[in-house]
């Protein structure tokens, strides 16, 4: 069992007011996190807004970006006899089989003092949002990296079209305020991609996750390089799932990489599918619609990637023990119940700490306070 020092949730839905009257925030939640040079920590946290109301009697309504120069969004309406199916509140499905979705996300910036617990400012207007060209049905779970060479941040996000589907773009960025976007990088269906801060023989290195419609294995996390972050090759697979435990259904790269003496360390997210005595009883969260319920867990593992190889594998969390997995009652009932997904990670700044950024439940964002101590314990490592 991880001994968590402190923890807290740092952000809820009522904390912020929706970009307008038509929409309900659901979660704030899956930071990107970074601290800054002045030792403050910015959290760029992901918020999702519903429509209040998606349907009447004769459309169904979806929310889609329409500017490249500003946030402006507008409702798509399509008629009821061309929706086969509803899966209120995320979507209804056309004939040949693609969705709308009844929500849409766009970052907000929320600056923490160095201790990370305790906020500073929270933008009171989105901060990073979908555009024409790039996110036009919203923007998720955006990764921050700082390359010091590079003087450069770099943030990795998930963006949703309806041509790139569900693709991952990058945006650069001198001061972590003002964001130049790179565009799509890689592409559908490709989403957890994180980055290493640094090169590693001469090149950029990142972790994924493709998937596709056919599959001989299930979702699991690659690995590709780069000499410049816009092409990428050499990929490998890495065999990070496995079965009948916390992450037999599908794994993905959580937190960027932090460099230590010891490897590259990353914090991962694994999903298991659980047993029906396991599952949490459904709150009725939005009073226009009936949640259904997925009988699914998102844990969080540790994985120790050799500094000079890092497709060489040095330990990660044993198959039967992760190193997080859904406790409070805030990460097991909420959007999506038993989650918890590790986005940002930041050490404290005696590095003896490491503070953990994720969403609970797709709702709220929490900290978590862990000596590393007990990160290489969990490991099997034996400290110096």
């Amino acid at each position: 069992m991880t001994i968590i020092e402190k923890e807290e949730v740092l952000l809820t839905p009522k904390d912020l007011k929706p970009s307008s009257n038509l929409f309900e925030i659901f979660g704030t939640f899956n930071p990107g996190a970074i601290r800054l040079k002045n030792g403050d920590i910015l959290l760029y946290v992901r918020v999702g807004e519903i429509l209040k109301k998606w349907k009447d009697t004769k459309y169904y309504y979806s929310p889609r970006f329409v500017s490249n120069t500003r946030y402006k969004i507008i409702l798509d309406k399509f008629n009821k006899d061309k929706i086969i199916d509803v899966n209120p509140p995320y979507g209804f499905y056309f004939e040949n089989g693609t969705l709308r979705l009844t929500y849409f996300s766009h970052f907000r910036r929320v600056l923490l003092d160095k201790s990370g617990f305790k906020i500073k400012k929270i933008d009171p207007k989105p901060s990073f949002f979908g555009t024409k060209d790039d996110g036009e049905l919203g923007v998720e779970d955006a990764r921050i990296v700082y390359f010091q060479k590079e003087k450069s941040y770099l943030m990795s996000y998930v963006s949703l079209s309806r041509f790139g589907n569900i693709s991952t773009s990058f945006a650069a960025s001198k001061d972590c305020y003002h964001w130049h976007r790179r565009g799509i990088t890689f592409r559908h269906q490709n989403k957890d991609v994180v980055i290493f801060p640094e090169k590693i023989n001469g090149r950029y290195t990142a972790l994924h996750r493709p998937e596709g419609n056919f599959e001989f294995t299930l979702p699991h996390v690659w690995m590709s390089f780069s000499k410049d972050l816009e092409y990428w090759g050499n990929d490998q697979a890495l065999a990070i799932t496995r079965d009948h435990i916390w992450e037999s259904g599908k794994a993905g790269a959580g937190t960027p990489p932090i460099k230590t003496k010891y490897g590259w360390l990353e914090i991962y997210h694994g999903v298991q599918k659980m047993h029906k005595k396991e599952q949490w009883s459904i709150k009725h969260m939005f009073p226009f619609h009936q949640k259904k319920h997925y009988p699914k867990k998102y844990s969080a593992g540790l994985i120790l990637y050799d500094l000079k190889n890092p497709t060489k594998v040095i330990a990660k969390s044993n198959e039967n023990t992760p190193f997080l997995s859904p406790k409070k009652i805030y990460e097991k009932e909420g959007f999506v119940d038993n989650v918890i997904f590790p986005t940002g990670a930041v050490l404290d700044e005696k590095k003896e700490h490491i503070l953990i950024f994720s969403g609970a439940a797709d709702r709220v964002t929490t900290v978590k306070k862990i000596s590393m101590e007990e990160v290489w314990k969990h490991l099997g490592i034996k400290s110096l």
